[in-house]
């Protein structure tokens, strides 16, 4: 296989992208408001449609994007957001889907928001996680979406909050977030959901060195995963180290102490112990009005996050301040004028535009 089969070109994948947003398109879609009530319904077609044009970059697909997003919003429905995160290898997947089967059972509808790593050459991801949750996928009271998490930091998708409201427009009150792993601007999944849940391994000894200290600190529940069979041992044991070392740093803005639980997302181990620990926080979140202050907090950061994000795009559509900011770019790769001066000059060239 030659090398630019098996990584097509960026061109070519946003080519191929762009194709099947046509094919969906010209597929006599039904108006927006039409969609929004299959979607509010449950249609699973509906949503998967729904999320598709959410998604896309194309200008003609924001009106309609808008209008769902916007009937999603009186359906008044909210369920439960809950940001899963852990090391590459710590078993989210594997987890995810026996916790997920083991929600359903108990009567909640599942929506699981896969976020998968994208090259940072071909900007291609596997989105395999439907191959790795395939029980789950297939469950009718279940909805798996794998998205690539592109250029977005964070370790989520670029619309995985909108995203998240058309799934509680579609009646799902579970909703998970599969992050991509561990990493620097990773608690920004903390910005989109309700109760953060870190996974960590057993033998967490000289791995807890390694955590981030942001990540520890958005924690609002701790699950130690693989803690079955031989490692039992070493999970509880790593679960003391985790809630010695939590004790040392400043509680959830909830006010709520992080509990620290062991379990196998193989065997379903525990997983009973943690959906008691998760419903009681949320209650407890909700009648305090902590939950409904965060929601208020994360909708106003969407907001700013969407205006910059607009009005930066906006700035770089003008040829006159796309050639200014070309420009500016050169004269700082050659040392000309430095960054700090680059950007002064350049927000004083768009101010004169406006």
């Amino acid at each position: 296989m030659k090398p630019n089969q098996a990584n097509p070109p960026r061109d070519a994948q946003r080519a191929a992208r762009e194709a099947a947003l046509n094919r969906i398109r010209s597929a006599a879609l039904p108006t927006p408001d039409v969609l929004a009530d299959q979607l509010m319904t449950g249609n699973r077609v509906a949503l998967g449609q729904a999320i598709t044009l959410i998604e896309s970059q194309n200008a003609a697909d924001r009106p309609v994007a808008d209008a769902l997003l916007n009937r999603a919003l009186e359906g008044k429905r909210q369920a439960i957001r809950i940001g899963v995160t852990g090391v590459p290898g710590v078993g989210k997947s594997t987890f995810i889907e026996k916790w997920g089967l083991r929600l359903i059972e108990a009567g909640h509808q599942v929506a699981v928001l896969a976020v998968d790593p994208s090259s940072g050459r071909s900007q291609g991801s596997i989105l395999g996680d439907k191959t790795r949750m395939t029980e789950l996928s297939m469950n009718p009271a279940a909805f798996v979406r794998p998205s690539p998490a592109a250029d977005a930091l964070g370790g989520v998708a670029r619309a995985t909050r909108e995203v998240m409201a058309l799934c509680e427009a579609a009646g799902f009150d579970r909703i998970l977030v599969e992050t991509v792993g561990v990493g620097q601007s990773e608690t920004a999944v903390r910005n989109l959901t309700d109760i953060f849940l870190l996974l960590l391994l057993p033998g967490a000894g000289d791995e807890l060195q390694g955590i981030k200290r942001g990540i520890m600190e958005m924690a609002d529940l701790v699950w130690v995963n693989k803690a079955d069979g031989e490692a039992a041992g070493r999970a509880a044991e790593a679960a003391n180290q985790i809630h010695s070392a939590l004790h040392l740093l400043p509680p959830p803005t909830s006010g709520e102490t992080v509990e620290v639980f062991t379990g196998s997302g193989l065997t379903g181990l525990g997983l009973d112990a943690l959906d008691a620990a998760l419903q009681s926080l949320a209650d407890r979140m909700i009648a305090s009005g902590h939950f409904e202050r965060q929601r208020t907090d994360q909708e106003l950061a969407s907001l700013d996050h969407h205006v910059r994000s607009g009005l930066w795009q906006s700035v770089l559509s003008r040829p006159e301040t796309a050639a200014e900011w070309r420009r500016l770019q050169t004269q700082v790769l050659h040392k000309q004028i430095s960054p700090y001066s680059a950007a002064r000059n350049f927000i004083e060239a768009v101010a004169s535009h406006l």
